[in-house]
């Protein structure tokens, strides 16, 4: 642990934070660092007031950013989820309204993979409820795509699952990647695609049907700065035009761009 490391971990503990969760955060911090490849003071300034900004983020009531409130999109009532002997979520409770944008952080193996899982239908939770939205779009951290298909046919293939004909779910695919700086080779199958173009594909197939509600896990994996940039935008235009958007993500710095943080490791 660095010294950086080490007065900031003494900060969030002199701010009240159980130890266990003070480590926890220290070592997200460090490895957030590493990935950019930057030192912890150049990227985040000093240790105590990134403490104190860092708490207040976690702590963001629900409230959206615009003042006005929506229809809700997805609400979870107690929801847990238990594999034989070990549960992985007990009593989560989240409410996600149109023009909102949430983001689910914690520790890895936390559940945050499951709980959006459950969130999108895709997993049946234990115990609790689930209401959701009619018109979902769900984005995983990986896999979603065929690796022999090329781009213009996961369009044609997720536009006629969503009841779009062909020309037109391939127009949108093809003006949804642009948005992203991605312009679709015709005859390259996924398989030859990088991570972070494949990443790319994976969101527009998620937007492609113009979902009430998007449920995104880690979706910038393999993105550079600049498409990462991109990303946000693209959120924050879905917040503009009433949708719903949740992200898991452990990146703590996303924090600055959603309405609502709801911390799985918080309890723990």
């Amino acid at each position: 642990m660095t010294g950086w490391d080490s007065r900031f971990e003494t900060e969030l503990l002199r701010l009240g934070v159980q130890p266990g969760r003070a480590r926890q955060l220290a070592e997200e911090t460090a490895q957030q660092a590493a990935e950019c490849a930057a030192a912890p003071d150049s990227l985040f300034g000093p240790a105590h007031l990134y403490a104190r900004h860092l708490l207040s983020e976690l702590k963001t009531a629900a409230v959206p950013l615009g003042g006005a409130k929506g229809p809700v999109r997805l609400r979870l009532t107690g929801v847990g989820k238990r594999y034989r002997r070990r549960t992985v979520l007990d009593g989560v409770n989240l409410t996600v309204r149109a023009g909102e944008v949430a983001a689910i952080v914690g520790a890895n193996g936390c559940g945050k993979s499951t709980l959006l899982r459950i969130c999108a239908g895709l997993t049946r939770p234990t115990s609790g409820s689930v209401q959701r939205t009619r018109r979902v779009g769900f984005v995983p951290q990986d896999a979603g795509t065929a690796d022999w298909l090329t781009a213009d046919e996961h369009f044609t293939l997720f536009g006629a699952a969503a009841g779009m004909a062909p020309r037109r779910a391939r127009s949108t695919g093809e003006h949804l990647a642009a948005r992203l700086a991605w312009r679709p080779t015709k005859s390259q199958p996924t398989q030859h695609l990088s991570g972070g173009t494949r990443q790319k594909l994976n969101l527009v197939l998620g937007e492609l049907h113009a979902p009430d509600l998007l449920l995104l896990d880690e979706p910038y994996q393999g993105f550079d700065q600049g498409t990462y940039l991109d990303f946000w935008q693209q959120v924050h235009s879905w917040r503009d035009a009433g949708r719903a958007v949740v992200v898991v993500t452990h990146l703590l710095h996303d924090l600055q761009h959603v309405d609502h943080v709801h911390d799985l490791g918080a309890a723990q």
